[in-house]
């Protein structure tokens, strides 16, 4: 008879993505998972296989709690100026808020995975083609009503505010000063006009 699963797996998922997002996946030890969760170490490798596939689970959990909802956001009918700007100035927040202590997963999956990781590379590239596709959307909506400029192509501008999403994930770790962080998003917002 198979042994019942004995932890919370959604605790355990969001235990790991905390390490993950503290540490890295090269800097994060089988062991500091397993101080992470307060799960045993033969626990993990039963529910998840390994490391990366503990790994990947959580890449997957991420998605949803951060991609998807903002997917859903974009596609709720509002403005897109105000759409954009809540969620340049919501990642702004998160970022001073946590005095960047967490990296955001994508960000250092892409860094730290993607060039030798063929899993981690297609839910990175699923993610941000996911979210260029819902800015993009968006933004062509508002152009054809006149609310965002259509002297740039809708795509074009989804991909330069998805550079500025990463970007501002990047310089947030080198600077969280909140008027730092500001002046690159009023620019970004700048190009909607």
């Amino acid at each position: 008879m198979a042994r019942v699963r004995e932890f919370d797996t959604e605790a355990a998922l969001k235990a790991a993505m905390s390490a993950f997002r503290h540490k890295g996946y090269e800097g994060t030890s089988v062991q500091d998972l397993v101080d992470a969760t307060g799960i045993g170490r033969g626990s993990l490798y039963a529910a998840f296989g390994s490391k990366e596939g503990l790994y990947l689970a959580v890449m997957d959990r991420y998605r949803e709690q951060y991609a998807l909802p903002l997917i859903e956001l974009l596609g709720s009918g509002a403005p897109a100026r105000e759409l954009v700007r809540s969620m340049l100035l919501g990642l702004v927040d998160e970022i001073v808020h946590d005095d960047c202590t967490q990296s955001c997963l994508i960000v250092s999956a892409t860094t730290e995975r993607l060039p030798h990781d063929p899993e981690v590379a297609g839910r990175v590239r699923d993610t941000t083609a996911s979210l260029e596709d819902a800015l993009t959307e968006v933004i062509g909506r508002a152009q054809a009503s006149g609310e965002v400029t259509s002297a740039r192509d809708a795509r074009g501008l989804a991909r330069f505010l998805l550079t500025t999403i990463h970007g501002l994930r990047i310089m947030g770790a080198i600077n969280t000063d909140r008027r730092y962080l500001m002046s690159a998003v009023e620019v970004a917002l700048g190009c909607l006009d």
